[in-house]
């Protein structure tokens, strides 16, 4: 496997800058933080970091509104802050991704603050631009995934601008050659300073219809949601036109030339369509993305025929591309608190951990997924994401998963010398990083020990992967490469389970992963609750 890029069958520890370490008392997470704890991370047994926007924002939208791409914000740090993050993370065997938002940019970027003055300046066509109805309504139908219309009146121009998300995120007009051409400049600047890729926001979004067609309303029974609530308006529509459109294929082309000229470069690319899964083979293919993640495994169905139905659909239709997988991120709720149902526990986060490290694919892990952290239950008076404060009650946005990281059982959790930017509840703190490094027995040990014991067995991070046919809740596949086989087993269940195994060849158990482990009596298989069992195929 020499040869096999780095980010096939990596394990990539996502970063949210904000709440990961604050060096400099503020309350918000920093740079300099995240070098401080680079030993931890690299302890973990991961391959890379995935670093959250850390660039110059109003933070309307904490980072994901950039008025800057190619500077660090303040708040953050400096570049010089950056460029050592980069030596250090790498000199600890680390790879470094950072997050690019493409599509959009703040409302406070030099170029929204030019095109909008008129409609004859050098940036007049940056984005996307029209002009009302004949009743002064918008153009068209479209709605922003944040709330209400997706078009923005703008005085000075007597027009209206698209935001997919908050009003104060324009969508950039790709259709534009010279906003492409500008876009890439500005990865270029990150790929000089030595980045190892990028995890690219909402990929699929760059391109809107140039037509401006209304998107077709969808019947009420489907209107199901993958990363926003049912009752959104958002879910109300089939999003055929503001994003998603075929010119798309082209840019990421263009993307990759540049990437191609970087040796060891790796994209991944968020993509949320009417059919991710189709999309996420499509954007993989013909020289374009790397990898691709969609939300399918981040929804509530918790589900062996549904993570199998998912991971088989796409392996179907991703003929060329390579998968990434992920069951918690900033944007949902926390998985142990969404499949958990009430049972979190260590052992149950060590198994989804080993799980979605065994399907086939690389992996995005969520900073404190290691610690086994449930969904934080935040009062209104202390949510900041305008998403959850929108639609609040029903559904209470992205904070409760964002909060600070609990280091110690020192105040605020050793994240900061002062009150953090969200709080750190009490049940967080009592599963403080401390206190399990000092406990064998931990949701971090147990994380620290598959994750090691994964990179003795190259068919889990390269190989194929065949599912069984098991009855809930046993989650049953085979991993293949070359001569190794490996069979891997999961009792998503809350109570023990026990099934026949189809005949596959026989088996020998496999040990050292730390997991609450099943057995195996000929064919049959038992396991404890949230257990695991790993074999050898021979």
């Amino acid at each position: 496997m020499t040869n096999t890029p780095w980010w096939r069958g990596a394990v990539i520890y996502q970063i949210y800058p904000r709440s990961f370490l604050d060096t400099d008392g503020d309350g918000v997470g920093d740079l300099p933080g995240i070098i401080q704890r680079l030993d931890y991370v690299a302890g973990l047994g991961v391959d890379a970091i995935w670093v959250a926007p850390f660039f110059k924002s109003p933070m309307a939208d904490f980072g994901y509104d950039i008025a800057d791409s190619c500077d660090v914000d303040p708040l953050f740090g400096t570049l010089a802050d950056f460029d050592r993050l980069l030596r250090e993370a790498h000199a600890r065997g680390l790879k470094v991704m950072i997050d690019q938002v493409l599509s959009h940019t703040s409302d406070e970027h030099a170029w929204f603050k030019e095109s909008k003055q008129s409609r004859d300046n050098a940036r007049a066509d940056w984005y996307v631009w029209a002009d009302a109805n004949e009743d002064g309504t918008p153009p068209n139908n479209w709605l922003s995934i944040f709330g209400g219309g997706a078009w923005q009146w703008e005085p000075r121009r007597g027009q209206y601008y698209l935001h997919n998300f908050l009003a104060s995120q324009p969508d950039l007009n790709f259709h534009n050659p010279d906003v492409r051409a500008a876009v890439l400049d500005n990865l270029r600047f990150w790929l000089d300073r030595g980045v190892d890729g990028f995890r690219l926001d909402s990929i699929n979004f760059c391109f809107h219809d140039a037509l401006l067609r209304d998107n077709p309303a969808k019947p009420k029974a489907m209107r199901t949601g993958r990363g926003f609530s049912a009752d959104n308006p958002y879910a109300f529509q089939y999003h055929f036109h503001n994003n998603t459109q075929p010119e798309n294929l082209a840019f990421l082309q263009d993307l990759r030339a540049l990437m191609d000229r970087y040796p060891g470069i790796a994209t991944l690319g968020e993509i949320s369509s009417e059919d991710s899964l189709a999309t996420m083979a499509e954007y993989t293919s013909g020289h374009r993305l790397h990898m691709g993640y969609s939300f399918e495994l981040l929804t509530n169905d918790f589900s062996a025929a549904h993570i199998r139905d998912t991971v088989r659909a796409l392996e179907a239709k991703m003929t060329e591309g390579w998968p990434c997988w992920a069951i918690s991120n900033h944007d949902v709720e926390r998985v142990l608190s969404r499949w958990g149902r009430g049972s979190a526990s260590a052992a149950m986060a060590n198994q989804l951990t080993a799980m979605v490290c065994s399907l086939r694919g690389s992996v995005c892990v969520y900073q404190g997924e290691e610690l086994g952290l449930t969904e934080a239950q935040l009062p209104y008076e202390s949510l900041r994401d305008p998403y959850g404060i929108a639609f609040w009650p029903e559904f209470k946005g992205r904070d409760g998963c964002r909060t600070p990281m609990p280091w110690s059982d020192d105040e605020h959790a050793g994240f900061s010398s002062a009150v953090p930017w969200l709080p750190v509840p009490p049940e967080h703190r009592a599963l403080n990083a401390a206190k399990q490094q000092a406990d064998p027995a931990s949701a971090l040990n147990g994380y620290r020990r598959f994750m090691h014991w994964r990179r003795g067995l190259p068919a889990l991070r390269h190989g194929s992967i065949r599912f069984l046919d098991t009855p809930e809740p046993v989650l049953a596949f085979v991993r293949e490469l070359g001569e190794e086989r490996v069979l891997a087993a999961f009792n998503l269940g809350a109570e023990a389970a026990e099934c026949e195994l189809p005949p596959i060849g026989g088996l020998q158990s496999l040990q050292g992963h730390g997991l609450a482990s099943g057995t195996l009596d000929g064919g049959r298989l038992r396991l404890p609750a949230h257990g695991s069992l790993f074999a050898r195929v021979v």
